[in-house]
């Protein structure tokens, strides 16, 4: 039952706003509503980016914390190129990747 699909990571951080939203709160939505297979948002213990000033990690009692949140979105590969062009209004992503992967399940069920 193994196929062949394709992974979209987005790399941001939980305090990362477009507008009045929260950045990873809108992708999700965007990623339903364009009908992907599915998407998931990992929060982080720490990191940086190439662009990140300070390293995002957790401080004692949660003060100022910002950490790194990776979105995963997993589909075929013409449906995540299509949905990165409708990400890329957003400026507080700092990196796309999209890599192959085998999907044990069939990603939609009928």
């Amino acid at each position: 039952m193994s196929e062949e699909a394709m992974l979209l990571r987005l790399y941001t951080d939980e305090n990362a706003r477009h507008g009045d939203e929260a950045v990873m709160d809108l992708v999700v939505r965007r990623a339903r509503r364009a009908g992907l297979a599915g998407a998931t948002v990992l929060r982080g213990r720490a990191g940086f980016g190439a662009r990140t000033a300070p390293i995002h990690e957790h401080h004692a009692f949660g003060i100022a914390d910002n950490l790194p949140v990776v979105i995963e979105m997993v589909d075929q590969e013409a449906a995540l190129r299509a949905f990165a062009h409708t990400v890329a209004d957003l400026h507080h992503i700092g990196l796309m990747t999209l890599e192959r992967v085998e999907t044990l399940m069939p990603l939609r069920r009928d």
